[in-house]
């Protein structure tokens, strides 16, 4: 149905790089910036919606890895 408009919830993640914050969508592997964790979460926001805007729907199922997991992990160093 042309106009519906789907809703797909992907993940942020935000770390602390140098003076500002970096965020990644794993998903779509596509990443933006911003000197706060807001703005760096907002600004990625923008960029998937300006990706979602202009990729062709081939291109989108293409880049788009539906299982991602985020999860923590002990590594031994020293």
């Amino acid at each position: 149905m042309a106009g519906m408009e789907r809703v797909q919830r992907v993940t942020a993640v935000i770390e602390r790089q140098g003076d500002g914050y970096v965020a990644l969508c794993p998903e779509l592997d596509i990443a933006s910036q911003g000197d706060t964790i807001e703005e760096a979460r907002n600004n990625l926001q923008e960029a998937l919606a300006l990706f979602m805007e202009t990729a062709s729907p081939e291109e989108i199922t293409e880049r788009f890895h539906s299982e991602v997991y985020v999860t923590r992990l002990d590594v031994a160093f020293g």
